[in-house]
């Protein structure tokens, strides 16, 4: 995007600085430098008692000003915070990102804070000096500046605030009203000249206190050039070639009270998919006068854009390297999908991923396979080019991780939303793949965990044929475990158990046993197990990726005396779900597991000599609704003394939507209460 595609044509310079009129006029919510002493009692804070800090008051507003030709953006900012106990400190530490791009920068200015301390029923204060604040780059185009506030301890109350100016009216600040804190007030306040036409998304579950739109004006001095005819503006001559811009403008007020802290849950995406936000795109410009300009991409024009990208497309044309290592690797090989996975066998172990999820090159491909390291799209790129040298039809998939963020279609194409890409791969029969080199342990045709995250878009040569793909993954999460335990007549046993871990239970198992290692790996299944010994043990499969890890152990497990002639055994609490994930009443954004589920759990158990069953628990099948789920448990009697134990777990969908979690919740529940049911045993007569 170019700055003159965001100016009046005839506007050559400012003489005077510009301002703005609003009808939303209204005190500020906040005045830097001047806590209130209500801000140290500690009666005001019982009901936060459980947070680290609160957040007071949060203050921003953007405007805009017209300087040396082109308009820009202000936003002020005043925070104040309440340190509630030492874990809270981190919030002394203030990141500010700022845009950079072409060799321009937003720029931070009046940068100013406090920390107040009650000293004596006395608030002491002690100033932030500027000296201290550091820089960290984020990624090509965020840079941070960091700063901590002075001498915080528990029941300090921290101020800071500061100006950020920028150039890049595309990047109209954001605004968040919640936190991982309880926020006492939250206020955003903005003023946008009519000329730009920025679309406003508002998500979260928090009702607003404040929403106001009015209409207003800001002025400025301009100079004009000769036959100047407007541009949009409406101008008054004061003197020579000057004149007065008044500037239409819209104002925006938004607020919320006493906002609840965000609170984390099992199974999602990025916290900030969910959290109450409001955010802001350019779409376009119409000064008057003049026909409409759009600012936002097109998906032809992205799509056009990054295959034309030295470090995206381009990259793609210059597998050529590869030919050497891919002629005899694939000269006995004929089934195409087994072609598919020689090449990313040799992607995969050519080149180690070096944690850095992005969607471009950062270097050359070749550069990468040389030095055996890159970041995701080294990686992936090359997969692409390779499985192209082969002759497969292999094209990249935009997607964004699950810890970046949802992607939604409906919203204006922007490259911003995606941070990560995969190899996607046409087969025979109008069949496709998707693919993923940059971990060791995840078989072709897998995608990594962090990669489950809805669509992705698939960058096509001819951008008409680029299309929204599911990522949606062909494996399942699967357990399943075969017991033979043998109890004696105290309670204990000894027993054999086969474990197979498959789908995205065996990438998780594989990765846990390369980091701890067999021992380690042992141990840690060892806790919470109390009694627990393990005499053998055998993995099987564990280089054979696209097959279930399978784990072979020999256990045994002492107990106390019987009572009374009676045993009182509940087998499956060391095996099954011994905790219900869901343990909120009620929860206000999906459930994400990323992929379906299936749990299968087999036992039998051989009762001790003189001893018969004195109570089984009641067989069950519990069904989530529209068939999203089944739980089904069952225990009965089989030959030679033995009972035969089943419990089957299948959840058929990846997601369930907020409305479904109280049934999800329940299911869970009954789960666990089922598998946590005791058999009671007891001595013949």
């Amino acid at each position: 995007m170019t700055t003159a595609l965001l100016r009046p044509l005839a506007l050559l310079a400012v003489l005077a600085g510009s301002g703005a009129t609003t009808a939303l006029a209204q005190t500020d919510p906040i005045k830097f430098g001047k806590p209130e002493m209500k801000d140290f009692e500690a009666k005001n804070f019982v009901a936060d008692s459980t947070a680290e800090a609160v957040v007071l008051c949060d203050y921003g507003r953007s405007r805009f000003e017209y300087i040396e030709g082109d308009f820009r953006v202000v936003f002020d900012r005043i925070t104040r915070i309440k340190i509630l106990k030492k874990s809270g400190y981190d919030w002394a530490t203030v990141k500010v990102p700022l845009y950079h791009s072409a060799g321009r920068e937003e720029k931070l200015v009046n940068l100013r804070g406090y920390t107040y301390n009650l000293v004596n029923n006395q608030i002491a204060k002690e100033k932030f000096d500027d000296a201290g604040v550091f820089k960290e780059e984020a990624n090509s185009n965020v840079t941070l500046r960091k700063f901590t506030l002075p001498n915080v301890r528990e029941g300090a109350v921290i101020e800071y605030a500061y100006t950020v100016m920028s150039d890049f009216t595309f990047n109209f600040q954001d605004w968040q009203f919640q936190e991982s804190i309880p926020v006492r007030w939250s206020e955003y306040r903005t003023s946008m000249p009519t000329y730009f036409d920025y679309k406003i998304m508002m998500q979260g579950y928090v009702p607003l206190a404040v929403s106001e739109h009015g209409e207003g004006s800001m002025q400025a001095t301009v100079r004009q050039s000769g036959g100047y005819t407007g541009g949009g503006f409406d101008t008054q001559r004061v003197s020579g070639s000057a004149s007065t811009a008044v500037i239409p403008v819209k104002t925006h007020r938004w607020a919320a009270k006493d906002v609840p802290a965000f609170r984390t849950e099992p199974f999602m995406t990025s916290v900030r998919d969910y959290v109450s936000r409001i955010d802001f795109e350019l779409a376009g410009v119409h000064w008057e006068g003049q026909p409409y300009r759009a600012v936002a991409d097109t998906w032809d024009k992205i799509n056009n854009d990054l295959l034309a990208d030295e470090n995206f497309g381009m990259q793609l044309k210059r597998g050529g390297f590869l030919k050497e290592q891919l002629t005899p690797l694939l000269a006995k090989i004929t089934d195409p999908a087994a072609r598919v996975a020689a090449v990313h066998d040799l992607v995969r172990k050519s080149v180690k991923y070096n944690g850095r999820d992005l969607y471009y090159s950062t270097a050359s491909l070749r550069k990468a396979y040389d030095q055996h390291r890159g970041n995701a799209a080294d990686v992936n790129l090359l997969l692409i080019a390779a499985l192209r040298e082969a002759g497969f039809q292999a094209n990249p998939v935009l997607l964004s991780t699950r810890d970046h963020g949802l992607v939604n279609p409906d919203l204006m194409p922007l490259l911003s939303r995606f941070n990560y890409v995969v190899a996607h791969v046409s087969l025979p029969e109008g069949k496709e793949m998707l693919l993923d080199a940059t971990e060791e342990l995840v078989p072709c045709g897998m995608l990594p965990t962090r990669c489950l995250n809805s669509i992705g878009r698939l960058i096509m040569p001819a951008a008409a044929d680029s299309r929204w793909i599911s990522l949606a993954p062909q494996q399942r999460l699967t357990e399943y475990q075969q017991i033979h335990l043998t109890l004696d007549d105290k309670g204990g046993y000894t027993g054999k158990i086969h474990s197979e871990h498959g789908g995205y239970a065996g990438l998780a198992q594989r990765d846990l046993l390369r980091e701890k290692g067999e021992k380690k790996f042992v141990e840690e299944m060892l806790h919470g197990r109390e009694g627990w010994n393990v005499s053998k043990y055998q993995f099987a499969q564990r280089d054979a990726l696209d097959k279930p890890l399978s784990f072979d152990y020999e256990m045994s497990m002492t107990a106390g005396d019987a009572q009374a002639g009676l045993l009182y055994l509940r087998p499956l609490q060391h095996f099954g779900n011994s905790k219900n994930p869901f343990v909120h009443e009620n929860r206000q954004f999906p459930v994400d597991f990323g992929c379906p589920v299936d749990e299968t759990l087999m036992m039998t158990l051989t009762l001790p000599a003189g001893y018969e069953v004195e109570e089984l628990p009641k067989a069950a099948a519990v069904t989530l609704p529209d068939n999203g789920g089944r739980f089904m448990y069952q225990v009965q009697p089989a030959a030679n003394g033995t009972l035969q134990l089943v419990s089957r777990l299948s959840l058929s969908r990846a997601v369930y939507s907020a409305e479904e979690y109280a049934n999800l919740r329940e299911f869970y529940r009954l789960v666990v209460a089922k598998q946590a049911e005791q058999i009671v045993l007891k001595k013949k007569s």
